[in-house]
């Protein structure tokens, strides 16, 4: 597994990337003991925001990238020890949540009529290969009528619903675009206030 550590703002020193690598990699002996898709890399980058005012102006924000979904947490405290202890205390909490979905989605498709298994093999590959790498680029940019300041782009990758929704809780988002791979349109999940989620699709006609 490779491990990337940068720093925005502050010095990434031999110290802070010893104790982020033992951190991370503890997470991934939980992705590996609860066989989670293979993990290809990790990015973690350590933030410290120079507005005064900010109480927790450490921020470590950390994604990592498997052959399926993408898991990301981001947190924040007055230390970057601290921030990073938390950012790791959240990747295990949503690697766990993520498991004990797909256990529980096993279990339900155990019941139903099983395809003969080397279909059944060749759906699980397609549905790990269908999940979204949101693996966003950010930029700057200002408008004559604000300041947009964050642009992101990411591949739109056909899932079904249930694949986008897990995926929102995965990134840790409010909303999730992506394309369903039932009416080929892009969609957009989000979750509401009632703890259930939205569907936005496009009008037809």
């Amino acid at each position: 597994m490779k491990i990337q550590v940068k720093g925005r703002n502050v010095a990434v020193t031999d110290a802070l990337q010893g104790y982020a690598e033992e951190k991370l990699a503890r997470v991934h002996r939980l992705l590996q003991e609860r066989h989670i898709d293979e993990v290809s890399r990790v990015e973690l980058e350590l933030t410290v925001e120079k507005n005064p005012s900010i109480a927790s102006p450490n921020v470590a924000e950390a994604t990592i990238f498997t052959r399926g979904p993408v898991i990301r947490a981001k947190e924040s405290s007055a230390d970057m020890y601290a921030s990073i202890d938390l950012v790791a205390d959240k990747l295990q909490r949503r690697v766990k949540k993520y498991h004990d979905k797909m256990q529980h989605k096993n279990l339900r498709h155990a019941g139903a009529k099983q395809a003969p298994e080397s279909a059944q093999a060749a759906a699980d590959s397609d549905e790990a290969a269908a999940a979204a790498e949101f693996a966003a680029e950010e930029t700057l940019i200002t408008t004559d009528h604000g300041r947009v300041v964050k642009s992101k782009q990411f591949a739109l990758k056909p899932m079904s619903v249930e694949e986008a929704t897990l995926q929102l809780e995965l990134v840790g988002h409010d909303f999730f675009m992506f394309t369903n791979a039932e009416t080929d349109d892009t969609n957009v999940v989000y979750r509401r206030r009632d703890g259930h989620y939205g569907l936005i699709e496009p009008q037809r006609g």
